[in-house]
């Protein structure tokens, strides 16, 4: 199926592995420019490399950026100052108790997963209006409105992106710009794979016996009662990408 996509200028951010990874590769699938992002110039090169032979699509490149760093941010914007997509991916996690999270821990996750998609989308939805075509995606997360008790700065930030996509999506009305939110479950990532193989180490249980301890403790509302692939999420977000009529939306 051709979504339209072919030649569309497309950033996501934290895309060299998991879901950011994913939604790059549909995308280049699609035939569009994709640019990708990683922390370090190794990891970006060998994305794009893989990415490359994988889609046939020669028309893929990276920038090496750190999303807690403004300055960073402003430098890739000026190397890249036209978009037609922006996929706001980008985002840290990490289990702590509450009373361990400290002012640091609550700022530094707030610069990254929802400073970096408010610094992104001030830079080109304006210019998205302009020539009346453009999406905005944030990548959010079930713990946007799920709060998990063992890392509710996290659930925070996710549920900031909620506010800050939905007022975009209000500044759009009559145009051919989007704004959406997708909200994944738990998905197997490559953090998320890291941290439960890790669990099934320290536990000496199989990475199978974690899954199924986790989603009957700690996610009992899940209906999937499983970790969804990445390539489950990059489908609906390429979808997403390519449909006029759904702005203000979380899926």
């Amino acid at each position: 199926m051709d979504l339209l996509l072919k030649n569309k200028k497309a950033l996501v951010t934290g895309s060299t592995a998991g879901i950011g990874y994913a939604i790059a590769k549909q995308l280049a699938k699609e035939s569009a420019h994709v640019y990708i992002n990683g922390r370090t110039t190794q990891r970006v090169e060998a994305a794009v490399k893989q990415l490359k032979e994988e889609t046939g699509n020669q028309n893929i490149s990276g920038f090496a950026v750190d999303f807690s760093d403004g300055k960073q941010i402003e430098s890739l914007i000026q190397q890249l100052p036209d978009l037609d997509i922006l996929v706001n991916n980008v985002g840290i996690f990490e289990p702590k108790p509450f009373k361990e999270i400290s002012d640091a821990d609550w700022f530094k996750f707030f610069e990254v997963n929802v400073l970096s998609g408010v610094r992104l989308s001030r830079a080109y939805f304006d210019k998205m209006i302009a020539k009346n075509w453009g999406r905005i995606i944030f990548i959010s997360s079930e713990s946007a409105v799920q709060i998990p008790d063992e890392m509710i700065h996290y659930g925070m930030t996710k549920t900031a992106q909620l506010a800050v996509s939905r007022g975009l999506a209000e500044l759009t009305k009559g145009t051919n710009v989007t704004v959406n939110t997708v909200l994944p479950g738990p998905t197997f990532s490559e953090g998320a794979g890291d941290f439960i193989e890790s669990l099934a180490k320290d536990q000496g249980k199989s990475v199978k016996d974690i899954e199924k301890d986790f989603f009957q403790h700690m996610r009992p509302s899940s209906l999937l009662q499983r970790f969804a692939r990445p390539d489950e999420i990059a489908s609906l977000v390429t979808f997403v990408d390519q449909v006029e009529f759904l702005g203000g939306v979380d899926f």
